[in-house]
């Protein structure tokens, strides 16, 4: 096995989260760069390459933003009660 955990290392849910915003920070840019120059080319075929540019970036800064909401709603999910996200009340009577 390549990887032991020990005694100190991270819990595997805070490794998963970290997973998820470092996904965030690939998936942002990668997103916006690939949507602008997808437009581009589907923009300068069409005749119009700065509409399509435009487009592109726009369609891929929602990429984004969607893929923000997707890792916002898998971290809500795994925050169980008790986990310091709530109001203070953690169902006890």
């Amino acid at each position: 096995m390549i990887f032991r955990p020990g005694k100190g290392d991270a819990d595997p849910r805070e490794r998963a989260l970290w997973g998820d915003l470092m996904s965030l920070g690939l998936v942002f840019p990668i997103a916006i760069v690939l949507g602008w120059f997808l437009g581009k080319w589907i923009g300068g075929k069409l005749g119009h390459p700065e509409a399509g540019s435009l487009i592109g970036l726009f369609w891929g800064v929602a990429t984004g933003f969607y893929e923000l909401y997707k890792v916002t709603v898998r971290m809500n999910r795994k925050k169980g009660p008790g986990d310091g996200s709530g109001d203070g009340n953690d169902g006890d009577a």
